[in-house]
């Protein structure tokens, strides 16, 4: 197995976990919260959609799948185009209401786009810096773990929201 099937087949599981959360999930559900502050179930992948989605554009060079293909107009939320959620107030997590087939859209989007990037990294380019605002600089490798790492935490995070909400 080389790399970059070993990174794919760890993004395919995220996707594929993402996916079921959303499967049959009404727009209520969706945003339902167990408590105030809570995050929803659509935050929580529109989350972990957008860091996959920002950090690959900027390491892969290419623009992001949430501008290029008009997922910022579509959604209509009232974030700047970078805006992936860290930081978020319990407010503005309350502002990403939107609907099931959209957001699985765009969640299918981004997946395409990052394995079709993925399929052609070599095991050089993993070590190759891609932020040197950090000491030691961050590697490709250990940015894509980063992201890997993130989204599985998220995707987690929106399973448990959804078994509480479809109880």
């Amino acid at each position: 197995m080389t790399p970059a099937e070993l990174l794919i087949d760890a993004f395919d599981r995220i996707h594929e976990s993402a996916t079921a959360v959303l499967d049959d999930l009404t727009d209520e559900q969706l945003v339902a919260r167990p408590a105030d502050e809570a995050n929803t179930v659509a935050w929580l992948v529109w989350h972990l959609t957008r860091v996959q989605d920002l950090d690959l554009a900027s390491t892969s060079g290419r623009e992001q799948v949430w501008t290029s293909d008009g997922y910022d107009d579509r959604f209509g939320l009232p974030f700047g185009a970078d805006d992936h959620g860290y930081g978020h107030s319990p407010e503005q997590v309350g502002q990403v209401r939107v609907g099931g087939e959209l957001l699985g859209s765009y969640l299918d989007a981004v997946h395409q786009a990052t394995t079709a990037w993925l399929s052609g990294l070599t095991a050089e380019d993993l070590d190759d810096v891609v932020d040197t605002s950090y000491d030691p600089p961050v590697t490709l490798g250990v940015r894509l773990v980063s992201v890997l790492d993130d989204d599985a935490q998220h995707v987690g995070q929106a399973a448990y929201v959804r078994g509480l909400v479809t109880r």
